[in-house]
């Protein structure tokens, strides 16, 4: 046999001197300690990968939205439509907490799962939908549009929904051009369990309606199993979940 002298740093300062008596046992060493620092070095990049936020593009309206919102991370992005019309594309944005639930999730094998743990972490909030306008819809059609989604899923007083509607007229009449939603509005709905809905047109802030049921029942507009954008809940999957 060939009788071979090596010496190992592990660490600086630590050296380990040792006799190996094969050649082809010391090749094989050193390529399991390659093969180590090259799957270390992977896990590595995918923890950075799945830290970093990326801006996001609406694939149906070509819709970009930065990958930040109110220090909220972008969750997934969809198309909200009517038949062959695309209205307005959605951004969802939550804690980086969820993000990491999610991630130990795979949305294939356990897609219930991960669709409970979105729309749950999502009610416990705080969470934003920033709706961008693609087709012109008027002041008092997107604002019914919004609150007879919110209806049916709302346990709370009519009231709150009224005010929800009022906010989302009074913003689009008065901030936008001809008092209509025009293609590049948006509209930005924050969520908390806390403080219920804020509302803002184009930036600017309508008004707060402080009912924690109705910011629920906002959330499920997008989220629940009759989601007003399929495609929303599909990217949040797709961009959250492991496979």
């Amino acid at each position: 046999t060939d009788r071979v002298s090596t010496k190992v740093i592990l660490y600086p300062g630590l050296q380990l001197r040792f006799q190996i008596y094969s050649r082809s046992i010391l090749l094989s060493i050193c390529f399991t300690m390659l093969s180590q620092s090259f799957r270390q070095f992977v896990a590595l990049l995918c923890l950075v990968m799945s830290a970093t936020t990326w801006a996001m593009s609406d694939p149906a309206t070509g819709i970009a939205f930065p990958p930040t919102r109110d220090e909220l991370n972008i969750f997934g992005v969809g198309v909200r439509k009517k038949g062959p019309i695309k209205i307005y594309s959605v951004a969802m944005y939550c804690q980086a907490a969820l993000k990491e639930k999610l991630a130990t999730i795979s949305r294939s094998s356990s897609k219930d799962d991960a669709l409970l743990a979105l729309q749950s972490g999502a009610n416990e909030g705080p969470c934003n939908f920033l709706l961008e306008i693609n087709f012109k819809v008027g002041a008092e059609k997107i604002a019914s549009g919004l609150a007879n989604a919110v209806v049916p899923r709302h346990s709370g007083s009519i009231s709150d929904v009224d005010s929800l509607k009022s906010l989302i007229l009074g913003g689009v009449a008065t901030n936008c051009k001809g008092g209509a939603a025009v293609k590049g509005t948006q509209l930005e709905f924050q969520c908390s369990p806390e403080t219920g809905v804020d509302v803002a047109v184009n930036g600017i802030a309508q008004g707060n309606v402080a009912s924690p049921t109705l910011a629920k029942a906002f959330c499920d507009v997008y989220l629940d199993a009759k989601s007003a954008s399929p495609a929303l809940v599909n990217s949040c999957l797709e961009y959250n979940c492991a496979p």
